[in-house]
Order: C-alpha cells, then structure tokens, then sequence
C-alpha cells in the first residue's frame, strides 16, 4: 500500500509540475493497463501441485506473462518523460503481475525504466540508468507486441539492463549501440562482473549481442527485423542463440501479420525453440503456434488469442491429469494507451 501511495503522489506531482507552461511543452505523460481472461482448452483450469514442474498453480505455458487462467491483471504503468534541447530523462513506473515477473521485484510497485541521456551531437546520444533490452522482436509491454503471450526467446533473453550505453546514427540507414552493463537478471546489484552489448541496425533490420564474464545469461546474439511482403502483409522475424557454460538456447519465430482493415489484423506467430544442454544428445525443444486478433477501438485494442504448443517431451498434463506432449489455451486481452 506504501509504495502504491508512493506512485499516486509521484503522479499528482508530475500534473501539477506540468501546469508550468514552460514545463509543460518538454513534459508527456503516457502508459498503458492491461488485463486478461485465459482458459486450457486441452487440460483443466484448476489448479493443481504437478502443473509447472511441481510449483503448482493453474497450467501454463513456459513463457513469460499471462500465465493464469481465469482473470488475470497484466500490469498499469506510468510513463513520465522531459526533454530539453539536448537532455532529457524517463521515468517508467509500473504496478501489476506482468512487470513484477520482468524485474523479479517482491514489491506491488516497481521501476521498469529509469534513465537520463543527453544528445551530445545530432548522431550521438548517451543513457544512462534503467533501459529495457535491445535484445529480441517482443518487450515488456504488452502494447509494442502483436501476439498477447510471449515467445520463448523473449522469455529466455534478457528483459531490462542497468549500465551506460552510447547510440550512434551512422549513415540513414546504418545505425550503431555500445553499452556497458551489470549482469542481466541481477541488473540491481553489481555481482562482481560486468556486461558488455552492442547492435548493428540497417533500415530495420538489428543484430544484436550481449556478454557478461559473470556467467549469468552468458552470450546471446541474435537478429531481429521484419520485411514489407506487399500492403498490409508485414512478416517480422527474430531468430537467437544463446551459450551459457554449454547450455542455452537457440530458436527462431517468424511474425506474419495482417491488416484487414483500419481497425482490424490478425497476426501468426510461429516459433521453434530448443532447450541447448552441454552433452545431450536429444535436446528438448517446442513448436508453438500463437494465432492472434487485434480490433482496434480509439485507445483500446482487443486481442482474442489461440495458442498451441507442442514439446518433445511430455511435460504437459490433460484433462484427466495424463502426461501429454502438447497444450492449448485461449485467452481474450484488453489493453489501453494513454
């Protein structure tokens, strides 16, 4: 409750500071809430001690966010930004299950960006601070995705850093990011290590790489983009690999989506994902389908969703509490932007 009240006077500060009009033309204030409804369609929605590698709970995906059936809350957030002639800074505040998940907080209210940068030449901007990942196609936001559940390799990367990172426009096309960085997952407290990142970007289309001597994530690299096939047909695709000691991960997921009409697309996602295991010889891996809708109402956007995963090995349960290699779930989302 403390740190709710926190957030509220944080932002009735943030109003009144910005009835300074020479304030309030350098100050935006924006976010987004999102919440849920989710039922199995192959198994039951009660929970239950054998689901999710004995945690209990209801069955789920091995995916990040929306992960419970029934209703479920995604999480509200306060996005507060100023930007001077060549300074600035971001404030993202966040309260809900889907950021608690991101950043492993114990707390109701928590920080998902908190960054200053300054624009030291037209071509070159340093940040400082809290900054969500340049690694992979999906965020944390449930409002810059198509697909309402994530990818397995958005699940498996990094979700936030904390470091120095300086970004550099080369050419129009051709642009370049350098970051130093604590480990990922731990980005709170230095662990004794450090992380180093960099991306390689043209018109769209990102490489992107992440190491840390700690063995934390370990190296991941992997490329992001999508491509125009005709109008209204988008196809983005992500495809990472990731080393950790000889164990990590390595997938691909392609985006095919759809605009059917200015309110309405439908989207695809398609990913295959394998579990990498130093000396395995039959390495566990998924195949998932997410099929997605996306009905647009001013600042509301619906999603229905339908999801099939299928795994190499049966780590899944039916309805009558039998392992089974897949699982399906279907779920209907509402986010709002402001």
């Amino acid at each position: 409750m403390k740190q709710l009240t926190t957030l509220l006077m944080l932002f009735l500060a943030t109003v009144l500071f910005a009835q300074d009009p020479a304030i309030a033309n350098k100050l935006s204030v924006g976010g987004t809430v999102d919440a849920y409804y989710q039922t199995n369609l192959t198994s039951t929605d009660k929970a239950n001690p054998i689901f999710n590698g004995g945690d209990g709970g209801a069955q789920s995906f091995g995916t990040s966010f929306a992960n419970q059936t029934g209703f479920g809350l995604g999480m509200a957030n306060i996005i507060v930004s100023y930007k001077g002639e060549k300074t600035g800074a971001v404030s993202d505040l966040a309260f809900g299950t889907r950021g608690l998940q991101a950043v492993g907080a114990d707390t109701d209210v928590f920080i998902n960006q908190l960054y200053a940068y300054w624009e030291v030449s037209k071509k070159t901007t340093l940040t400082l601070g809290r900054f969500n990942t340049y690694l992979g196609y999906e965020v944390i936001s449930p409002s810059g995705n198509f697909n309402y559940s994530t990818s397995y390799l958005f699940s498996s990367g990094p979700f936030s850093h904390v470091g120095l990172k300086a970004d550099f426009a080369l050419t129009q096309d051709f642009s370049l990011m350098l970051a130093i960085m604590n480990p990922t997952d731990v980005n709170n407290d230095l662990v004794g290590g450090y992380a180093i990142g960099a991306q390689l970007g043209y018109a769209g289309h990102f490489l992107n790489f992440y190491y840390d001597d700690d063995e934390v994530l370990g190296f991941e690299v992997d490329y992001t983009g999508g491509i125009d096939v005709f109008d209204k047909f988008y196809l983005g695709i992500n495809a990472g690999y990731s080393d950790n000691a000889g164990s990590g991960f390595y997938g691909v997921a392609l985006y095919p989506q759809l605009a059917t009409s200015d309110n309405f697309s439908i989207g695809l996602r398609g990913e295959y994902f394998n579990w990498k295991t130093d000396g395995a010889l039959d390495e566990p891996h998924v195949f998932s389908i997410t099929l997605t809708g996306s009905y647009t109402v001013e600042n509301l956007i619906i999603k229905p969703e339908l999801r099939l995963d299928s795994n190499s090995e049966k780590v899944y349960f039916d309805s009558d509490l039998m392992p089974v290699n897949s699982f399906a779930a279907l779920t209907l989302a509402a986010i709002y932007m402001f």
